[in-house]
């Protein structure tokens, strides 16, 4: 097996990188380095990365998955493609449709055109998808059973209620575990532009009978995780605020609740879905199927590192924002043999280690003033 991951240089990428290379693997990484995420030089070669590629693991090449050049030149010599290289954040989605639709359709169409040339080359392809893909996770009415329910109106949101209920009985709803079977609901352009990529990665696969996996990815938090980037990762947006001496800034009344799963589960989770024999063309949760709210993680940070800010719910509600979701893990454990192994207290004890030898410039008010601009904050 020789790899390809394109996005190899960034937080959930060169988590896999180490993986695969601590497993004997090849690995060629694409990657534009670009500065929202990097932060810094855009010409640097992260150090981590560059410690394989010294060692004559990785090749590295700085370019961009729209690009068919460097695309052509990724792809010689590999026989699986991992493909994490996207757009992330989904505010800024919200403003930005086009870049969004762009880097991350248009750029897997760029590469799927570039297999099609000769497909019975390919092992496998595996495609990140997210967890943004559901919209609002599934839940239970005491009286109706599972029931997804619509999403929440604005007018609803503007009173500040910001539950779900039941469609039927009005019933304030539980919510529980959403499986892979769960009708997608998406409520943003990041999470239009995940469904389109898992969508048309199996698509492809079927017609060309190459294996094909979508990993549906959860709340995904760890070290290298951008400390400087306001939309994309919670607990490193709420950890750059504290280190800057400001309060973490909550949404809604803070009871809201997401799957909160470690980067070195997630490379894992890459591992097994690359090693699997068998063929298949299928979505998979990596989750732990362990919900914890958004108040309890701003709660707990705030202990782990002895701060005397504590959070602040702003009551303000963002578009494109969903109340719960909770993976459910169980077909990833079953087909994949894949289960997360840290739990949230372990995963942010590595990410605390990490973090408080980084550099965090808080830009969350810089991005709160372009989503109040733009009227996707109610």
């Amino acid at each position: 097996m020789r790899v390809l991951i394109t996005g190899g240089a960034g937080f959930i990428g060169s988590h896999c990188v180490d993986r695969f290379v601590h497993e004997g693997v090849d690995v060629v990484v694409l990657d534009n380095l670009n500065p929202q995420v990097h932060k810094g030089k855009a010409s640097e070669v992260p150090i981590h990365i560059f410690d394989h590629i010294r060692k004559g693991r990785v090749r590295f090449i700085k370019g961009d998955v729209r690009n068919r050049q460097d695309v052509q030149r990724a792809l010689e010599g590999v026989d699986t493609v991992i493909h994490l290289a996207a757009a992330v954040g989904v505010g800024q989605s919200m403003y930005k449709p086009f870049h969004y639709m762009d880097v991350n359709v248009a750029g897997q169409a760029v590469i799927m055109e570039e297999m099609a040339k000769n497909p019975s080359r390919w092992r496998r392809f595996i495609v990140a998808s997210s967890m943004s893909v559901y919209g609002e996770g599934q839940y239970r009415c005491a009286q109706h059973g599972l029931v997804a329910p619509p999403r929440r109106s604005e007018e609803q949101l503007k009173a500040r209620d910001f539950e779900l209920y039941c469609p039927y009985c009005s019933r304030v709803l539980e919510p529980v575990q959403t499986p892979e079977e769960k009708p997608l609901q998406p409520t943003s352009v990041y999470a239009i532009s995940k469904r389109t990529q898992e969508e048309l990665a199996l698509c492809f696969g079927s017609a060309y009978g190459i294996s094909t996996v979508a990993l549906r990815f959860f709340n995904v938090y760890g070290s290298r995780q951008s400390l400087s980037n306001p939309y994309t990762g919670v607990l490193a947006i709420f950890f750059s605020r504290l280190k800057n001496g400001k309060p973490p800034l909550i949404f809604e009344d803070g009871a809201q609740s997401r799957d909160f799963i470690h980067v070195s589960d997630v490379a894992e989770a890459v591992w097994r879905a690359a090693i699997v024999e068998r063929h298949i063309c299928d979505t998979y949760n990596v989750c732990t199927g362990k919900g914890t709210s958004i108040r309890e993680v701003a709660d707990i940070l705030c202990r782990r590192i002895g701060s005397v800010v504590r959070p602040q719910c702003t009551g303000q509600y963002r578009s494109g924002d969903i109340r719960h979701c909770i993976g459910d893990p169980q077909k990833a454990e079953r087909e994949l043999g894949f289960s997360a192994r840290y739990s949230f207290e372990e995963g942010l004890e590595e990410f605390l280690m990490w973090a408080r030898e980084q550099h965090a410039e808080d830009l969350v008010e810089v991005s709160l003033r372009e989503l109040q601009q733009r009227r996707l904050i109610v």
